[in-house]
């Protein structure tokens, strides 16, 4: 069974917290966004635990060097997973997963930046991560042009488990089902929407039909 992460992309914990809060029936995996963990520090991670312990509880760190000093931190702080950038050497990864192993975590890499995200993930993979987030990030998906197809088609080619994050939304999370990956990452068809309650439940609906 696919899982649905929402991805947090507000600036406060107060808000994070309440959006979470209406959200938090349907999803399995509740990611604190890069610019949320930058706007709040270490906090709003265990703030989030604390009032969803039966989440898992995703830490957008996006690391592109010392990798097991900052997945110690995050772990430390209650994450469940963390994001490690593809783009990184594998130092950097490998670092990270001997941090999870301590910790009993995951590692996330991020495919963002990468030119060959297939290829990528295998390699990663075989470093011993969870999974592979296949991922258009915002400043991709504003391209002309650009479409969500292109992360579908690669995560039916990967052969490894992989997430899907790059404009998930109701119209297109049967077909992210339908590619294999284990988890669909929706951002901001969920936050953006007039009731992200009823948002994250059509979505859910949808992964599980």
């Amino acid at each position: 069974m696919a899982k649905l992460q929402v991805a947090i992309d507000l600036l406060t914990t107060e808000d994070a917290i309440a959006l979470a809060t209406k959200v938090a029936p349907y999803v399995d995996i509740i990611e604190l966004g890069t610019p949320l963990i930058k706007s709040e520090g270490l906090a709003v991670i265990t703030a989030m635990k604390k009032a969803f312990p039966d989440k898992l509880v995703f830490a957008d760190f996006k690391t592109a060097d010392a990798g097991e000093l900052e997945a110690d931190m995050a772990f430390g702080a209650g994450a469940d997973l963390i994001t490690i950038l593809g783009a990184t050497g594998d130092a950097t990864i490998i670092g990270a997963v001997k941090s999870a192993k301590k910790h009993g975590k995951g590692v996330v890499v991020d495919t963002i930046g990468v030119t060959d995200r297939v290829k990528r993930a295998q390699e990663v993979i075989a470093l011993g991560v969870e999974f592979v987030e296949l991922h258009a990030g915002l400043d991709e998906q504003a391209q002309p042009g650009y479409s969500i197809q292109v992360l579908i088609d690669e995560a039916s080619r990967a052969g490894v488990p992989v997430s899907i994050a790059g404009g998930v939304k109701l119209s297109n999370i049967a077909a992210v089902k339908a590619s294999g990956a284990k988890v669909a990452v929706a951002g901001a068809a969920i936050y953006g929407a007039a009731d992200p309650a009823a948002a994250a439940r059509a979505l859910r609906e949808a992964l599980d039909a």
